[in-house]
C-alpha cells in the first residue's frame, strides 16, 4: 500500500510515525515533509499549495490513500481535486472545510443549529466595528475570519487596545484576506479543552482530550503562536462534561453540516470553553491539531489506515477507537524571537537520544536536512513528547526529555502543563 501525506511539520510527522506501525506496512511519502519524516518516509519536494503536482504525483505513482494534514489545502479544495481525478483521499472538501476556513460561518452554523459558544457579530466595515465597540464590554474577542496560522485572535481589554486590533486585522491586513471579515465576540472565563473526532460524514469517533498551550511565554504572557506545548488527556474534561459535548456539541455540529449540504468527512477538531455557565465551542478546525496531535495519536491504540478508510467509506461506527489508559505531555522547542523573528539554520543535536526509544519522542516541526546535520527551518522546531503512567509523570519526563537536544537559539515555555497540579 501507498500513502502520501500532505504537510510538513510536527503533526505530520506524528501521522507517518503511526502510519509507519500499521499491519499494513504501507509505503510513505511525504510532501514536502521535513527531517523527521524523511528517517522513515520519503520526502517529495511538492508545495502543498501546489494541487497538480500534489495530482500528478499521486497518478503516477499510484498512491491508494493522501491524508492531507493542513488546513491551507483543505480550505482551498484539495479534497476537491484529487476526488475529481478518481484519488483516495482523506480530509473534508472545501465546502467543508469553510467550518474552519471562516469563522463567520462557523458562528452563524452554530447559531442556527443551538450549539452553545460565545455571543457575537460579524463585520466586514472597519468603521462600523469600531462603532459597535464603543458600547460594548471588556474585555473582548477580535478573531479574523479567514486562516491565520493560529494567531488571529486578539483578546482586548480596552476600547482602545480592540480599536486598534480592528486596524491591524481589517485595514493594516497583518494576515492578509483573513482580516477582511472579523468576528467581535464575548469573552469567555473558564478552562479551554481540545477535542478531536474522526467524522464520516454522519458518525463521529472521540479521540482522547488534550489542552493546548497558545501564548509564547510562560504564564500565558507574550503573543499566540501555534502552540508551545500539549497535553492529553485533559484532567478538566470529566465526564459530565463528556456527556454534555455528546448531547449539545458533536453530533449536532456533524448534522448541521449534513443539513447545510456540505457532508464532513475527516476530523472536526472542537476547541472547547469549560465556563461557569456550561461548555461552549470558542473554535472549529477541519484537521489535526498541531501539537494536540503529538500526545494524542502516541496513546492511539488502533491501526490509523483503518480509521482514515472508514472515514472515506461512511462506516466508522464499525471502528472501536481505543486509547492507552496513559497520558502524554509535548513541549515545543521553539527559535527565540518566535513567533516574530528569529533564525534558522541552526545545527540540531542529541537527537540520536530519542532512537528507538518507546516513551519519549521527538517530533520534527521546523527542520530539514543539510548535508549530514539536521538544522532548524521554522519557529517551532522540534515537539518533544513523553508518555507515562500519569501527567505529572509524562510531563516531568518529556522536560528532562528536552534536556537531550541542543541548538543555539533553542527556547521553550517552562510551565506546559502547570494547571494539572490545580487538579489530579
Amino acid at each position: 500500500m501507498k500513502i502520501l501525506v500532505v504537510g510538513g511539520g510536527g503533526r505530520e510527522h506524528a501521522i507517518v510515525k503511526k502510519l509507519a506501525q500499521s499491519k499494513k506496512n504501507p509505503k510513505i511519502y511525504v510532501a514536502p515533509g521535513n527531517a523527521g519524516t524523511e528517517e522513515i518516509a520519503t520526502n517529495v519536494a511538492i508545495s502543498v499549495m501546489d494541487f497538480d503536482s500534489l495530482v500528478n504525483f499521486a497518478k503516477k505513482e499510484k498512491i491508494d490513500l493522501t491524508v492531507i494534514g493542513m488546513d491551507d489545502p483543505l480550505v482551498g479544495g484539495i479534497v476537491d481535486r484529487f476526488e475529481a481525478e478518481g484519488l483516495r483521499v482523506f480530509g473534508p472538501r472545501k465546502n467543508a472545510a469553510i467550518l474552519e476556513g471562516s469563522k463567520a460561518f462557523s458562528k452563524d452554523l452554530m447559531k442556527k443549529y443551538g450549539i452553545p459558544t460565545a455571543a457575537y457579530e460579524n463585520f466586514n466595515d472597519p468603521q462600523k466595528a469600531i462603532k459597535y465597540l464603543e458600547t460594548a464590554n471588556y474585555p473582548i474577542v477580535l478573531k479574523a475570519d479567514g486562516l491565520a496560522l493560529g494567531k488571529g485572535v486578539l483578546i482586548c481589554k480596552t476600547f482602545e487596545e480592540a480599536k486598534s486590533g480592528i486596524e491591524e486585522l481589517m485595514i493594516d491586513k497583518s494576515f492578509g484576506d483573513a482580516g477582511n471579515t472579523i468576528v467581535i465576540e464575548e469573552f469567555l472565563q473558564g478552562r479551554e479543552v481540545s477535542v478531536l473526532s474522526f467524522v464520516d460524514g454522519t458518525h463521529y469517533a472521540l479521540m482522547t482530550s488534550a489542552q493546548d498551550h497558545k501564548r509564547a511565554k510562560d504564564g500565558d504572557e507574550g503573543l499566540n503562536t501555534g502552540g508551545m506545548g500539549t497535553f492529553s488527556p485533559s484532567p478538566f474534561y470529566t465526564e459530565e462534561v463528556d456527556r454534555y459535548c455528546k448531547e449539545h456539541i458533536y453530533q449536532k455540529t456533524v448534522d448541521a453540516m449534513r443539513a447545510e449540504g456540505r457532508e464532513f468527512k475527516g476530523i472536526i477538531f472542537y476547541g472547547l470553553m469549560l465556563t461557569k455557565s456550561g461548555v461552549k465551542v470558542l473554535e472549529y478546525n477541519a484537521r489535526f491539531g498541531d501539537p494536540e496531535t503529538q500526545v494524542v495519536l502516541v496513546r492511539m491504540e488502533n491501526d490509523i489506515i483503518d480509521v482514515f478508510e472508514a472515514c472515506i467509506d461512511g462506516c466508522l461506527d464499525k471502528i472501536d477507537l481505543k486509547f492507552e489508559d496513559n497520558a502524554a505531555v509535548c513541549v515545543v522547542l521553539a527559535s527565540d524571537g518566535y513567533p516574530l523573528k528569529y533564525e534558522k539554520g541552526k545545527k540540531i543535536t542529541g537527537l540520536e537520544n530519542f532512537e528507538g526509544k518507546t516513551d519519549i519522542f521527538a517530533f520534527h516541526a521546523g527542520t530539514k536536512k543539510v548535508n549530514d546535520d539536521v538544522v532548524t527551518n521554522g519557529g517551532r522546531v522540534l515537539g518533544i513528547t513523553a508518555t507515562a503512567t500519569t501527567l505529572k509523570e509524562a510531563r516531568d519526563k518529556a522536560y528532562e526529555a528536552t534536556k537531550l537536544i541542543d541548538f543555539e537559539n533553542k527556547y521553550m515555555r517552562n510551565d506546559i502543563g502547570m494547571s494539572i497540579d490545580s487538579k489530579d
